[in-house]
Formats: structure tokens, C-alpha cells, sequence
């Protein structure tokens, strides 16, 4: 039996579609084709549906202007960002953020750079508290 999506995950379409409307500020369904539209190519139809999903799902709103919806984000990215990696935490690490991180830095996908990068970004935030 096939288990029903949280409503409040993305699939990875909808994240995709999310980041254009997150980039763009939001738009018509014109305009999220035309930034989508570069390696794959997309019906208006599909992308559409897929708004019409987002918006309700809650991720975006839409109003009537000049006789095209226009959908906005009512989720800000980042909060978006805040929930998946605590939910990630949860489910994948026993609510241990720890140890999300431990497999993160571990990982050979991460240069130098990246390291004292993240490194500088701990060491500000014990310096500066909350």
C-alpha cells in the first residue's frame, strides 16, 4: 500500500518548482514556464497542476490579475529549510543533530574550503550565542 505524502514535504518536482517561485519572487504560470524551461522542456498545462498542487498544499497563494493567477510563496524558503532538516534530523538521526552533522563533515563530497567554511560559521554562532 502506497503511504500518503506529508503534506508539508515536497516531492523533488515541487522543490524545483518551489525554488523558481522562491527565485522569481513569485509569478503567472507564464512566468514559472519560462524560468523552469531550460533543460526540460514543460507543458503550461503540467506546470499549472503542479502550482495548482503547491498552492494547495499551502506552499503558495494566488490571486486574479488581469485575468492570470498569480502565485505568490507562503512559505519562506528558509523556513522551508529549517523544517526539512529538522524533520531529517528526526527521522534519519534520532532527533540528534549531532550526528546529522558528524555524517555531513564526514562525507568526501566536501572540500577544504567547505570545512573551515562550516568551521567559521560554528565558531561564530558559540561566540555570538542565539
Amino acid at each position: 500500500m502506497r503511504r500518503r505524502q506529508d503534506s508539508m514535504t515536497l516531492t523533488e518536482v515541487e522543490l524545483e518548482f518551489m525554488n523558481v517561485v522562491w527565485d522569481i519572487g513569485g509569478g503567472t504560470v507564464r512566468d514559472v514556464l519560462a524560468a523552469l524551461n531550460g533543460e526540460h522542456k514543460r507543458a503550461y498545462t503540467s506546470v499549472a497542476t503542479v502550482l495548482k498542487i503547491l498552492e494547495q498544499k499551502g506552499f503558495l497563494t494566488s490571486e486574479m490579475v488581469d485575468r492570470s493567477l498569480q502565485y505568490r510563496p507562503t512559505v519562506p524558503k528558509v523556513s522551508y529549510q529549517k523544517q526539512t532538516l529538522q524533520n531529517l534530523s528526526n527521522k534519519l538521526f534520532d532527533g540528534t543533530p549531532s550526528a546529522l552533522v558528524a555524517r555531513l563533515v564526514d562525507g568526501e563530497f566536501l572540500s577544504d574550503e567547505a570545512l573551515e567554511e562550516i568551521r567559521d560559521l560554528v565558531s561564530r554562532k558559540l561566540d555570538h550565542g542565539s
